[in-house]
């Protein structure tokens, strides 16, 4: 992508400019201010009549990118399970380190690192105290790794000396999932803010013994991305791809319990948000206790903050969902509950 920085995207999505589909370039039209009551405003995609609405013109194409953000929500890896001899669970994992091109908004081409060919990689998941065994290979030109949040032994950090992959090499982590909580991975070579940001990082859940209450899940990670290289981000979303949600709703019913496992990995931005319109929701910080800690309709959230919220919606209806940093919400974090 060339020549778009971030006001000119926000032009871009709020209908003042084009992005061209299916290219690797973009066009806006300018530095003109994004006005939210401009009455020729295009609707989003998927929600058409709905005046003053912003969005993308076009859509991704997500057979390209290899995943498609609806599929993410749900998509849990539990590992090739096996049994020691001691008869503990063994969860073996594999993840591939490789570049790869993926289209961010309609046209916006990255070139980012990714696990497994995705971005975020792999929702990892397993029950508290499960041996886990994740092997990395890296297809890439540079060093990479895979630093998991939570208790391991100081050989399986996953930091330069201690478990690196070199370009063509692979390495193996072995530790015990614990605690239980919602964490995350990512690479932690240097530099590190641009492994990160490039987009080697993904879920890591461990369920406490016995499980948590029934309930529909989803795994909503808070990303975002630098298409100009100049440490400052154009492209926000959930899952990777702007305004996702709000093209393809995500599908819930009235009454029923929610349960999303929300991760933070925005480079480049202090903080980062999740905002719940016309509900509230229990807040487990961190995931590691079974108790709430808050009762709310937003939190906040620094680099790797990550939290479960758990929610209902009462009533039929579309119901939005975005960032309380406004801005981001302009480009592209931003999407809606459908509830049936």
């Amino acid at each position: 992508m060339t020549g778009l920085g971030r006001r000119g995207f926000l032009g871009a999505v709020g209908g003042a400019g084009l992005v061209v589909a299916g290219g690797a370039a973009a066009r806006a039209s300018g530095d003109q201010p994004h006005d939210h009551s401009a009455p020729d405003m295009p609707g989003m995609p998927g929600m058409p009549g709905m005046p003053g609405m912003i969005g993308t013109v076009g859509e991704v194409d997500h057979k390209r990118n290899g995943f498609h953000p609806t599929e993410l929500l749900t998509s849990f890896d539990w590992g090739v399970v096996s049994k020691d001899r001691a008869g503990r669970t063994v969860r073996s994992y594999h993840l591939v380190a490789e570049e790869k091109e993926i289209e961010v908004a309609p046209g916006v081409v990255y070139p980012a690192w990714a696990y497994n060919g995705r971005v975020p990689g792999p929702t990892i998941r397993a029950v508290e105290g499960d041996l886990l065994r994740i092997t990395l290979e890296n297809r890439t030109e540079h060093m990479h790794s895979v630093h998991f949040h939570g208790y391991h032994p100081a050989a399986m950090d996953g930091v330069p000396g201690a478990r690196e992959a070199a370009p063509g090499s692979s390495v193996t982590y072995e530790f015990t999932a614990d605690p239980f909580g919602l964490h995350l991975y990512h690479c932690h070579s240097l530099p590190l803010r641009m492994h990160i940001a490039r987009g080697l990082y993904g879920t890591f859940i461990v369920d406490p013994r016995g499980g948590r209450p029934r309930a529909r899940e989803l795994v909503m990670v808070l990303n975002a991305f630098d298409t100009d290289f100049n440490a400052s981000n154009e492209v926000y979303a959930v899952n990777t791809v702007a305004f996702a949600y709000a093209a393809s709703p995500i599908q819930l019913r009235a009454g029923e319990l929610v349960r999303a496992y929300v991760v933070n990995v925005t480079e480049f931005d202090p903080v980062n948000s999740i905002h719940l319109h016309a509900t509230m929701f229990d807040l487990f910080r961190t995931g590691t206790s079974l108790v709430r800690s808050e009762f709310t309709d937003v939190v906040t959230m620094g680099q790797a903050e990550r939290h479960v919220i758990e929610f209902r919606y009462r009533e039929p209806g579309q119901y939005m969902f975005h960032a309380h940093q406004t801005e981001f919400t302009d480009l592209g974090w931003m999407g809606m509950f459908e509830v049936s």
